[in-house]
């Protein structure tokens, strides 16, 4: 689904990253770790596309992302939902309308879609906050709308950096429930955290493989986790 064939990414005139190979198969589940600055969202950044390594390959659903037009790679992106670390919001739109919003920029028939909006919202327990403005949610309620918007056009992958970073242990466990949820149905899920105590409570639930990153190499993680 996502390969990194000997990837390398340099910042200004430093190496962030060398010679990283790592597969993402269909249905697996990962977490990505490793101290802050090392490289955790340049990372996720090149499985998107956001970012283009300086030096190895990377391939999305087979495909290399150099090749692709910026067409192609606004089509890849589809495939490809991401839980961005800050959540941003715009914030004169109600919740509903900022989840939809990657429907609207698609295209698609919106009345068609609000019943899988409606679900979506329902899913991620933020029903009745769907005419709410941004600004009026809590921490854990933006992490949750901010999955929904992710998972709006049902991707293939699901990227989430930090998604528990500004919330309590309570409202990790749900959303960590909702990322194990669309594993289980079949998406691949990749989150970035450094919080070991999460990623012990997804092993207790799913088979996720844990890599590392270290000396600007990915490492897969020992059992100790």
């Amino acid at each position: 689904m996502i390969e990194l064939e000997n990837v390398g990414y340099s910042y200004g005139d430093g190496a962030l990253l060398s010679d990283v190979s790592i597969t993402l198969s269909p249905g697996s589940f990962h977490f990505l770790t490793g101290p802050s600055g090392a490289g955790k969202t340049t990372l996720m950044k090149l499985c998107y596309g956001a970012l283009l390594p300086s030096s190895g390959m990377v391939r999305a659903f087979g495909a290399d992302m150099r090749a692709l037009s910026r067409d192609q790679m606004a089509l890849l992106r589809r495939r490809i939902g991401v839980v961005h670390q800050d959540c941003r919001f715009l914030d004169h739109l109600p919740v509903a309308d900022n989840v939809a919003l990657p429907l609207t920029v698609s295209g698609r028939d919106m009345s068609a879609e609000s019943g899988n909006l409606s679900e979506l919202m329902k899913w991620v327990g933020l029903a009745a906050r769907a005419d709410a403005l941004p600004p009026e949610l809590s921490g854990g309620e933006r992490q949750r709308a901010a999955l929904a918007r992710a998972v709006i056009m049902s991707p293939d992958l699901v990227l989430a950096d930090e998604p528990t970073g500004n919330v309590d242990w309570e409202m990790s466990q749900r959303l960590l429930q909702l990322l194990v949820e669309l594993n289980r149905m079949g998406k691949t899920v990749l989150i970035a955290s450094h919080d070991l105590g999460l990623i012990r409570a997804a092993k207790s639930q799913v088979q996720a493989r844990v890599l590392r990153i270290s000396n600007r190499q990915v490492q897969l993680a020992g059992a100790d986790l």
